[in-house]
């Protein structure tokens, strides 16, 4: 049997560069979704569970620890290729419901994801939002390239088949609403060609 024909609720990963609003994203369809969703901020969890080799100053960000993570069940969602790791979350991804919330995409195996929203924003109001961050100008700098050249679109079309991969503008709290709206609609549609209500 197919991991899907087992699942009731659909996976979901939502990416982006850094301040395209992918946790603001997650959490509202938490919030609007008529059937419980987890929401899984990847950053947050490499953090909690300190599955990190410290701290990197310079771009203001952790840094992965695949040792420690392999050695603990939370790397599951993190997306190591180690296939150990993978056997491990397999259970979870049975389940369904999963808002995966991490600036890159490609390290979740295709079989768990039903749908990839990668959010873009124009790069000049992204560019505002990191400097509200506090961002260096060379975190900045780098995120707005990224954004510009599209990097974690094409990262996403490389790694999932095209119709799963849909791209939604994230600039103004109405383009939140309405693109929570579609993602509720799309679930509930989901849901419904499996014969589920």
């Amino acid at each position: 049997m197919d991991i899907e024909e087992l699942r009731q609720r659909p996976n979901i990963v939502i990416t982006g560069t850094p301040g395209t609003g992918k946790s603001t994203h997650a959490q509202a369809l938490v919030d609007a979704c008529p059937v419980p969703l987890q929401h899984i901020n990847v950053v947050e969890l490499v953090k909690q569970k300190e599955l990190h080799d410290g701290y990197d100053q310079e771009w203001q960000s952790y840094i992965v620890d695949e040792d420690k993570a392999c050695t603990t069940t939370s790397f599951k969602i993190l997306g190591t290729i180690n296939n150990v790791v993978i056997d491990e979350l397999e259970p979870l991804a049975v389940q369904g419901g999963l808002i995966l919330d991490w600036h890159t995409c490609d390290a979740f195996p295709e079989r768990w994801i039903d749908l990839v929203v990668v959010l873009q924003c124009d790069h000049s109001r992204l560019w505002e939002r990191l400097e509200k961050r506090n961002y260096t100008l060379k975190k900045i700098q780098e995120n707005n390239e990224c954004e510009i050249m599209g990097t974690v679109l094409e990262e996403a079309r490389e790694a999932y088949a095209e119709e799963i991969v849909v791209v939604l503008r994230s600039e103004e709290i109405g383009d939140l609403e309405s693109n929570v709206a579609r993602i509720v609609q799309w679930v509930e549609s989901w849901r419904a060609d499996r014969g589920f209500s």
